[in-house]
């Protein structure tokens, strides 16, 4: 069974309206955008796919490889709010199924099976449901997505490198209106990362390696 994680709870010391009015930059963010931009460069020098030549193209590119994969597998590097850093393995299969499973020393595990989202945490015996419509990272999990459709597209780059940014709103997650950028390299025709500003004003960005897809 494959099944994948979202961004851990937002700790409860980070809470405040002074910190919510002025989010956090993520420690390790334009580290992460940088190995994305090394590998465009690399698959570029091998051939690679075609970089999109308008938005337009761009925002199709990346609805065409959402919904063209059954299943996926990745490493995944992720820095929240407070700089701290956690590493682990994400797994989907589609419609709905996810797990987000973190190396130690975290205690964390993040599945959805379907139709929640259940965050648990091993250590503090923590078991936080939630509905799947609810998290940001339904674009991965919906059998069909269509971001023009289902969120509210901001603005769609391609940068010289072919590294797509699709910055969006999403009104209806939990809490309010959640800011998601996806970070696709279309030499590679993978996703590479995406960075959430939850309604608080929290950052947590999340970068994929080693990814692994069954397409359709």
């Amino acid at each position: 069974m494959a099944v994948a994680p979202l961004p851990p709870r937002r700790p409860q010391d980070l809470g405040g309206a002074t910190a919510a009015a002025t989010p956090a930059r993520t420690p390790g963010q334009g580290a992460t955008v940088a190995r994305a931009v090394e590998a465009a460069k690399a698959a570029a020098r091998g051939g690679g796919y075609p970089a999109p030549k308008t938005p337009a193209e761009a925002l199709a590119r990346v609805n065409n490889w959402l919904n063209a994969f059954e299943a996926i597998q990745a490493r995944f590097v992720q820095h929240d709010a407070r700089g701290q850093k956690a590493e682990g393995s994400l797994y989907v299969r589609r419609p709905g199924q996810l797990v987000f499973k973190y190396d130690p020393p975290s205690t964390l595990e993040i599945v959805a099976d379907g139709k929640s989202v259940a965050v648990r945490d091993s250590k503090l015996r923590t078991n936080d449901v939630y509905s799947i419509g609810q998290t940001p990272l339904k674009f991965l999990v919906k059998d069909h997505v269509d971001l023009a459709r289902d969120t509210n597209v901001l603005n769609v780059s391609t940068d010289a490198d072919g590294i797509v940014r699709v910055a969006l709103s999403d009104s209806s997650t939990l809490g309010g209106t959640s800011k998601i950028t996806l970070i696709f390299d279309s030499r590679k025709d993978e996703l590479r990362q995406w960075n959430i500003i939850d309604p608080q004003g929290f950052q947590t960005s999340v970068a994929l390696h080693d990814l692994r897809a069954t397409m359709r």
